[in-house]
């Protein structure tokens, strides 16, 4: 029962993020998933439902010694995810932290991907 909460309530804290931000072909979202062994990165349109460019700790480019999802793995996903994206075009973004607030490795993904030249 006490993990069926915790879901509802994060599923909650998501939906009260993504009602305030929309991403779009100038500005597209920049979705982050953590999880316990991963972190995922994605730009998106919401206007067309297309992922622009992605990023995460499973790709093949990523450093193969590279395990966890923790502060420093999300430092360098922060900075692979915005150098996929300027690959792209990207230059502005929407930040979408879905339910994990914003602090430790949220907070340190999104100033890595700052120092790479994205702006929020």
């Amino acid at each position: 029962m006490r993990a069926e909460k915790k879901q509802l309530l994060a599923v909650r804290r998501r939906w009260r993020v993504r009602k305030k931000i929309s991403g779009s072909a100038l500005r597209p979202r920049m979705a982050v998933k953590f999880t316990g062994a991963h972190i995922y990165v994605q730009f998106i349109d919401d206007s067309t439902g297309v992922t622009l460019a992605s990023a995460g700790t499973r790709d093949k480019v990523a450093p193969k010694d590279v395990r966890g999802a923790n502060v420093a793995n999300a430092i360098l996903t922060g900075r692979r995810a915005a150098d996929a994206a300027k690959a792209k075009g990207i230059e502005a973004v929407v930040f979408d932290r879905g339910a994990a607030r914003y602090h430790g490795k949220v907070k340190a993904l999104a100033d890595a991907a700052r120092e790479g030249g994205l702006k929020f």
